[in-house]
């Protein structure tokens, strides 16, 4: 009767006054229980006996061919007769208990529902457009607004500051200057830069311009009317996110940023945090054929983004470090799209042998390389330099924290770039001599080495170096390093002219008597080499190493004093820096002599006892541009006003 439910009244009613589902439940039953062998001569026999008792008692029970039916059998078969026509009874209580639903109010109230979702969406959409023409609006009277904001400018400028003073007023006229010139120091392009006054105009400011402002003139001036060399390095000082702003500015602001020159170089890293993907294809997309540095130091951009640095044909100088989304696939991009780089910064990216291996096949003119805490290549990718026309123009080489190469890997560079003239293999702890032996058997143009592994002795590296004419050796926190390694040094390299031993505890004044011999020395960095006198210095400046010394680093030298300056003084004609930061013993005496090195500059006397005396001496010099006086405690007001 469940299947009826959807019927008509007349064919439900036919099917209750015949007794057609009592009689189709009797013969299944029936057959269900007695099994017969031949079913249609069952159901034949059973339709006979009902026609004989007839339908009004009719169940199923007699229509069993045998009277002993199991007890379990009778309870099955009553319970689903019991089940059933529970059911059957529930479900006509159910229709007729249960009051129907009006049909008419549940479409009224879907209705109703629909009408307000319909007036919800019209009413956004409607927001969404007025958003968007007011945007658009304001940015369009944002550049004409900008001169009456100006103008605005100027008075609230003047009545803010008429109670003050002369000088007070001025700065104030000066800071409204740099409001009225968008920002850029043209203050210091007006002194610098002279323009020739021609027929046509003159783009200068007169010497009333601050009085002009002072009386509220307008005096319009367009930068877009400078010189493109001016205009070049102007913007040139400003970093990506500034050049983008100012292109938002006007039009003709727009036109200037638009300069070819000024999308040479374009430095990704000073917004590493905010710069978006998007962003950096649609730039590298516009400005491919210009584009000769990129910079993307620090940068998370998806694998994809960096593909797009091979569209750059020009490029010559790539920084991808510390990049940990570059990949080799990435690499393989770039590499077939951008032939002509001369420099190339890995340093502490996932690159594996796969990117060690388009080196030499794609990076044909390579100068400078940096595999800096690159750790994922090994020995085998080193060798791989050495394929088709190889790496062997390349002059820089950076194997700083490389700690799983070996001998073999030393052996593999040197063969395959044998052209090196500046090695740097900082923070290595597990380089050896084998491994320097290995290098500089067949580098035989090392010119400087740059080394800050303590455990490797400077007399080891001497005898290695033999075969290489070194010209620049820096070593920091080298505790081996004595006076014999100096001996070494002056015997065997008299064209050596930077020497950078910071922190080295070991030497004395004995060192310095061994580099006075040196001709060629311009640069020599002592820092933090406690025990150097004034005796060291001065058998140093008694040498020919003093006539060219170009700059000095004394810093933290405690046992100097006014004896070595005054000997520095006569000796050191071309002098530009000197640094004698927390020399305890330098006095305002000393300070005397060292306005008698008229070549200097830069000059350092940071955590000295110097006083007020001293700096008025000091100001004397004319030519001194940077001066450092940090935790010189003796110096007061009355001393800086004076210098």
């Amino acid at each position: 009767m469940a299947s009826l439910r959807t019927a008509t009244p007349r064919l439900r009613n036919y099917f209750k006054e015949n007794y057609i589902p009592q009689i189709c439940e009797a013969l299944l039953c029936g057959i269900l229980v007695t099994c017969p062998d031949d079913p249609l001569r069952y159901l034949e026999e059973m339709i006979m006996a009902i026609i004989e008792n007839g339908l009004e008692s009719l169940r199923w029970q007699p229509l069993l061919s045998f009277p002993c039916t199991t007890t379990e059998l009778m309870i099955k078969a009553c319970t689903f007769y019991t089940g059933n026509l529970v059911k059957t009874y529930f479900c006509t209580w159910k229709e007729i208990v249960m009051p129907h639903i009006n049909e008419d109010d549940t479409l009224a109230e879907k209705m109703e529902k629909a009408i307000t979702y319909y007036n919800s969406r019209l009413q956004k959409s409607s927001f969404h457009r007025w958003y968007t023409y007011t945007k658009n609006r304001k940015a369009k009277l944002q550049g004409k607004s900008l001169y009456d904001s100006n103008n605005f400018l100027k008075i609230y400028l003047f009545r803010e500051s008429e109670n003050r003073i002369f000088s007070r007023l001025k700065k104030k006229i000066r800071e409204q200057e740099l409001i009225l010139k968008h920002e850029f120091q043209l203050k210091n392009w007006r002194n610098r830069l002279k323009m020739k006054v021609t027929s046509q105009e003159s783009i200068s400011f007169g010497p009333n311009f601050s009085e002009a402002v002072f009386r509220g003139k307008t005096i319009e001036f367009d930068i877009s009317r400078l010189p493109e060399k001016a205009i070049l390095q102007i913007f040139s000082h400003l970093g990506l996110r500034d050049v983008v702003i100012c292109g938002q500015v006007n039009h003709s602001w727009m036109v200037m940023i638009q300069i070819t020159k000024l999308w040479n170089a374009i430095n990704f890293s000073t917004v590493k945090n905010t710069v978006t993907d998007k962003f950096v294809v649609s730039t590298l997309q516009r400005w491919r054929l210009n584009v000769l540095c990129l910079n993307f130091r620090g940068c998370l951009l998806r694998p994809k983004t960096l593909k797009y640095v091979s569209h750059c044909r020009n490029l010559q100088e790539l920084n991808v470090s510390d990049c940990s989304t570059l990949t080799d696939e990435s690499m393989r991009h770039i590499s077939e799209g951008c032939p002509g780089v001369l420099y190339l910064n890995l340093s502490n990216t996932t690159i594996t042998n796969k990117t060690m291996r388009l080196l030499p096949k794609h990076f044909h003119n390579l100068q400078n390389l940096s595999l800096a805490y690159c750790r994922k290549f090994t020995d085998k990718g080193l060798q791989y330099l050495n394929l088709g026309n190889g790496c062997h123009k390349l002059i820089y080489l950076d194997l700083s924290g490389c700690t799983q190469i070996s001998v073999q890997g030393f052996k593999n560079i040197a063969s395959s770039c044998s052209g090196v003239m500046h090695l740097t293999i900082n923070d290595m702890p597990t380089l050896t001599d084998n491994c320097v032996k290995a290098l500089v058997e067949k580098c035989q143009s090392i010119t400087s080495v740059v080394s800050l592994v303590h455990h490797i002795f400077l007399m080891v590296l001497s005898k290695l170096f033999l075969l290489v004419d070194l010209k620049k050796i820096r070593f920091e926190g080298n505790k081996r390093i004595t006076d014999a390694c100096f001996k070494f040094i002056d015997k065997n390299y008299p064209n050596i002219h930077h020497i950078y031993m910071v922190d080295c505890k070991g030497i004395t004044d004995g060192s310095l008597k061994s580099l006075s011999p040196l001709k060629h020395l311009t640069v020599l960095n002592l820092a933090n080499c406690v025990r150097i006198g004034d005796v060291g210095l001065r058998h140093f400046l008694d040498g020919p190493a003093s006539i060219r010394i170009r700059e000095l680093n004394l810093s933290n030298c405690m046992q100097l004093g006014d004896i070595s300056i005054m000997k520095l003084s006569e000796r050191c004609r071309n002098l530009n820096y000197l640094s004698l930061r927390n020399c305890e013993q330098l006095t305002d005496q000393g300070i005397e002599y060292i306005v008698n090195i008229f070549s200097l500059i830069s000059l350092d006397l940071s955590g000295t006892v110097i006083s007020n005396e001293g700096l008025i001496v000091l100001s004397r010099h004319k030519k001194l541009k940077e001066l450092s006086l940090s935790e010189c405690y003796r110096i007061t007001d009355f001393g800086i006003q004076v210098r």
